[in-house]
């Protein structure tokens, strides 16, 4: 009974962005390469219940985005609404969730089914239920708060989920999952900015209530895109990038580009207005891209750019340190900003080396949450350094 006790106090549990960041980095070290081994033909495909594209798909999304987006949520929802948080044993569980998922969608090809969907469905399901479950001690208060956003988007991870390992609606599911991140990714920027740009150059970026409310609504609907008609979904998008373009510049960005901690989150927002247009052009002709690439730079330049900014931010800020990003921080946003150039953009002008910039994108990806994970890895390990509990 001792030692469990103390496996539970450990400082790994006592918050949910130092579980998760460790298993996000171990995520973003190792899935794009073994990936791009398989895809290669290097490595034979695992044992799988779903195809290798399918397990790709899911695996960036639900495995790496959701360590990272839930470590993110399982901290900031607890300081939104003022409470203690998830810690201690419902933490424990919550990771050993999120493994038996790492393990069903890559050797549980000949599990029972029931065994498999159990494991595929039980870190989503918790997570969610935990995150509502935080944020339902707010109810919504009168401080016109938007986490009424999460109620509608997080339940809808669930079935996008599903969708995404069933083959017949493999492409619903993926686009339902991306547009749920968007949307996501939309509230954060907008409220970590605010702080960012304060606290860096003392000005306060444009947030105007009704442009910053249309923004999040047309991101919600997009997330039903792939059963709208084509007509009407890339209009919406092309709406949303326009609305999106048009807040940028009131955001400083000639300011946030002089500082690459703050630029990279710019880049990552500008992602998404360049997923969004490529997209919506794709509604109406087909261009010649090499590769998936509506798909990479959300993936690779929207959360590959933000995430491990965002890592070290946390991981600094909430063990009690100054968030200040030293050459080895820079360093890694530079090795992932390789990865987004080599991933997306070097394809498109040198198609004959495309096994050569999967290979360069995929050790990009391994190097830079290789290094997270070697610098923070004994922040997330141990007390606060300012004597604070959690």
């Amino acid at each position: 009974m001792t030692s469990l006790m103390k496996i539970v106090a450990h400082p790994l549990w006592l918050v949910g962005f130092r579980p998760f960041f460790a298993l996000a980095c171990l995520a973003g070290l190792s899935l794009p390469l073994w990936w791009v081994l398989v895809y290669t033909g290097a490595v034979p495909p695992a044992p799988t219940f779903v195809g290798p594209l399918q397990w790709h798909a899911h695996e960036m999304f639900y495995g790496f985005g959701w360590a990272a987006l839930g470590g993110f949520l399982l901290t900031a929802s607890k300081n939104w609404v003022g409470v203690r948080g998830w810690h201690g044993g419902a933490l424990i569980l919550l990771a050993a969730a999120w493994v038996f998922d790492r393990i069903a969608m890559s050797l549980g090809a000949g599990w029972p089914p029931e065994l498999f969907w159990l494991a595929h469905g039980l870190f989503q399901a918790a997570i969610v239920a935990m995150l509502l479950w935080t944020l339902f001690v707010q109810r919504v208060r009168e401080n016109n708060s938007d986490n009424y956003f999460f109620w509608i988007i997080l339940p809808l991870f669930l079935p996008a989920k599903f969708l995404i390992v069933q083959g017949d609606y493999f492409a619903l599911g993926w686009s339902m999952t991306l547009a749920l991140f968007r949307v996501a990714f939309l509230i954060m920027l907008e409220r970590t900015q605010v702080q960012f740009m304060r606290g860096a150059f003392k000005v306060d970026i444009l947030r105007n209530p009704h442009l910053d409310l249309a923004i999040k609504w047309l991101a919600v609907i997009l997330v039903f895109g792939q059963l709208l008609p084509a007509i009407l979904t890339g209009t919406l998008e092309f709406v949303l990038a326009l609305l999106l373009l048009g807040r940028f510049v009131g955001w400083y960005p000639r300011k946030a580009f002089t500082r690459l901690d703050i630029g990279i989150m710019y880049l990552g927002y500008l992602a998404i207005v360049t997923q969004l247009l490529i997209n919506a052009i794709g509604q109406f002709v087909d261009l010649p891209w090499v590769g998936s690439v509506s798909a990479h730079v959300f993936t690779v330049g929207v959360m590959g750019l933000i995430l491990p900014a965002m890592i070290v931010r946390i991981s600094k800020g909430h063990t009690g340190r100054n968030v200040v990003f030293e050459r080895a921080d820079k360093l890694v946003l530079w090795i992932m900003l390789g990865g987004f150039v080599a991933r997306v953009v070097a394809p498109q002008f040198y198609p004959a080396g495309y096994t050569m910039w999967l290979h360069l994108a995929s050790v990009c990806w391994l190097v830079a949450f290789g290094l997270l994970l070697w610098r923070y890895l004994p922040f997330l390990l141990t007390p606060r350094v300012d004597g604070k509990a959690n």
